[in-house]
């Protein structure tokens, strides 16, 4: 069997990739670019150009060739949709009212993933998490994007999904073991938000919904 003998100037550069790696997957974030799309403000207007979503404040930006940025609250906006390039899908954001801390309904932007029987929303936001990794004799920390999910009643209210596996097949009831095994078979994971998007989408085929 051939040995390989790692030298000096080896084992420099490495270390330089396994360090470095955290960092080379933190490339920017869906919020923190401009997308071609549309906005559709709450008085009817359509605006078309490139915007910027800011979901931890609610906020909308929205420009056109060099012209000053203009910025849109929730408050002001009925829905805008962008192409996002990085995942090479068409994205759809509506501001629906939702109770607060506080206790008191204001619209906030949710993500539209998901619209039938039961219909999925979802808002992505930034947090530190650690990971194993067999490159970093153990594990290390790194900033990842992350999913909360929600339902859209029939009501019109909105509820936070705050459950596991079998709280949401639960949801489903008589169709529970057709999308478990949808479920397996397709090795879909629930903190992907696409992948729950397609399992939320084949209960609602089999609801004819």
């Amino acid at each position: 069997m051939r040995k390989f003998k790692l030298t000096s100037t080896g084992f420099f550069f490495l270390a330089v990739i396994l360090l470095t790696k955290p960092v080379l997957a933190q490339k920017n974030w869906p919020s923190e670019v401009w997308h071609e799309g549309k906005l559709v403000l709450l008085e009817g207007d359509t605006l078309r150009g490139m915007l910027k979503y800011d979901l931890q404040q609610d906020l909308v930006q929205y420009v056109i060739k060099d012209n000053k940025p203009e910025v849109f609250t929730a408050r002001k906006v009925l829905f805008f949709e962008i192409f996002d390039e990085s995942v090479h899908k068409y994205r759809q954001f509506f501001a629906l009212p939702f109770n607060t801390v506080g206790g008191y309904k204001t619209p906030i932007f949710f993500e539209l993933l998901e619209e039938g029987k039961i219909t999925l929303l979802t808002r992505e936001y930034l947090e530190y998490k650690t990971i194993s990794s067999p490159y970093y004799f153990g594990s290390y920390t790194t900033l990842v994007l992350s999913h909360k999910y929600y339902f859209l009643k029939e009501n019109g209210s909105i509820e936070e999904f705050v459950g596991n596996k079998n709280n949401l097949l639960n949801m489903m009831g008589s169709r529970d073991e057709e999308v478990e095994k949808y479920i397996k078979a397709n090795r879909l994971r629930y903190d992907d938000k696409y992948d729950m998007a397609k399992i939320v989408a084949y209960y609602n085929s089999l609801t004819g919904s």
